[in-house]
């Protein structure tokens, strides 16, 4: 833009200087310039105004607004899966005998429920409708903008005397061809692609929605801490049910794990089955704090009063243990925020597309968070171990997605906020993503993400609910 102000100045120029030297004043002088520019003038203004609609257009099209659409169809697509099973599910039990009262029980209950989901798809789609034809309207605005301000610049062409801007045009579209050029002789053909842990096939995490599922435990609030989900990779004839550990004894221990057959069972503490772990409550193999986490028909827990990690085959009731080297047990590295420490939270077990996951402390690491992968087998082992400079007792709670670390801290009693990743593929630390959870309680007591929904499962003082991860 310099260069064209300068050219542009580059006129005629006709400089007169008139000096009258007065007699008999030996320092008296005056000095007289006249300046005459016989050519165009530079429109400074009309410049402002192009970049004034670039600004603009700038500052209403943001990725946020880009993602919006997608988030919706998310959404919908989500909820109409789960319609769709509510409703085989109420096929199902209405060709089922059993008591009269109960079935009409659960057919009164089920219906509400499909009621309330269809009412949040009409709400859905009357907000994807608004939203694209906001979008299109925008889209629109913004076509007409541009080629007003594209019109406008080749105008402003004209000043160019030298006619730098063309020529600046013919070298890039020449740097252009080269570079096609060099591209098309160095190609070879790609390898298939395999995605490896942090290298996320859905793109970075971008945002936190819901909570969708919001209700109380079968329980009630008997129990404040535990855990639930669905397992990423279901044995056969268990890909629809969930799981649930309540910390029955003291908050701190469990030795059962309840089954539900589906969603709504779970929402309406119907058709539960218990699986029996430990004799006990506690005793030896009992399970240790509410971070658990169900993979491949198998529970995967903290060991009671020992650093390490269990096992147990929910198919044929074993248990075996893999111990983590230097872990910090029994209170010693608990998540924590400033008000207060989740007891007995020294280990977090995460699950994600490519397997099981733990997060431990060590004194070694001066009490910072420690992530080791877990090898699937009977017994397990670690695998791959990373060190970060996370403090433990900073974190709320741990959970890895596609091979990424991210813990998250106490804000208020309203948010909850993921604020770290780190990348197990680069090593690379991450602070201050600013990704905010709404909470219905106070305390989150466990996150569980699970690859198949991309959900996050919550357990929050007694209640059980669901986040929806956004990824792009």
């Amino acid at each position: 833009m310099k260069t064209l102000l300068v050219y542009t100045v580059m006129t005629t120029v006709i400089l007169s200087v008139l000096a009258q030297v007065t007699k008999g004043a030996e320092k008296s002088q005056e000095c007289t310039c006249e300046l005459n520019n016989s050519g165009l003038t530079f429109p400074t203004v009309r410049l402002q105004n192009v970049l004034s609609g670039a600004t603009d257009c700038t500052r209403r099209i943001t990725s946020q607004k880009m993602s919006e659409v997608n988030i919706l169809l998310d959404k919908l697509h989500y909820r109409l899966r789960q319609l769709e099973v509510d409703v085989l599910e109420l096929e199902d039990e209405s060709d089922n005998d059993g008591s009269a009262q109960e079935g009409d029980l659960f057919m009164a209950v089920a219906l509400r429920i499909i009621e309330i989901e269809l009412a949040e798809i009409l709400d859905l789609i009357t907000k994807l409708n608004t939203t694209t034809t906001d979008h299109q309207g925008l889209t629109a605005d913004i076509s007409t903008k541009l080629k007003n301000m594209r019109m406008e610049m080749e105008s402003l062409e004209k000043f160019d005397h030298t006619n730098i801007v063309e020529k600046q045009k013919k070298n890039q579209q020449l740097m252009k061809t080269l570079e096609q050029c060099q591209a098309e002789l160095q190609v070879t053909v790609a390898p298939p692609i395999i995605p490896v842990p942090g290298n996320c096939i859905h793109g970075h995490l971008l945002n936190v929605t819901g909570p969708s599922t919001y209700t109380i435990t079968q329980y009630g609030t008997s129990y404040a801490f535990g855990a639930w989900g669905r397992d990423p990779m279901p044995v056969k004839g268990k890909e629809d049910w969930y799981w649930l550990v309540a910390l029955t004894s003291s908050n701190i221990y469990a030795n059962y794990v309840r089954w539900y057959s589906s969603h709504s069972a779970i929402v309406l503490g119907v058709n539960a089955e218990d699986v029996s772990i430990a004799s006990g409550n506690p005793t030896t193999n009992t399970v240790q704090g509410p971070n658990v986490a169900m993979y491949g028909g198998a529970l995967y827990y903290g060991c009671y009063n020992s650093p390490s990690l269990c096992r147990f085959n929910m198919t044929d009731r074993t248990i075996t243990a893999a111990p983590l080297p230097n872990a910090g047990h029994n209170n010693k590295f608990p998540f924590c925020h400033l008000a207060t420490c989740y007891g007995y939270t020294d280990m977090d077990v995460s699950t994600d597309e490519s397997g099981v996951w733990v997060v431990y402390a060590t004194l070694e690491n001066y009490g910072n968070v420690v992530l080791s992968e877990v090898e699937l087998g009977s017994p397990p082992t670690l695998g791959r171990t990373w060190r970060t400079s996370l403090h433990k007792r900073t974190v709320t709670n741990t959970f890895v997605a596609c091979g990424v670390l991210y813990a998250t801290r106490y804000v208020d009693k309203q948010n909850e906020e993921i604020f770290y990743a780190m990348d197990t593929v680069s090593g690379q630390e991450r602070y201050g993503l600013g990704l905010r959870i709404k909470k219905m309680s106070d305390n989150i007591h466990s996150l569980n993400y699970n690859p198949r929904d991309r959900q996050l499962y919550v357990f929050s003082d007694a209640h059980v609910l669901t986040y929806q991860l956004i990824f792009g």
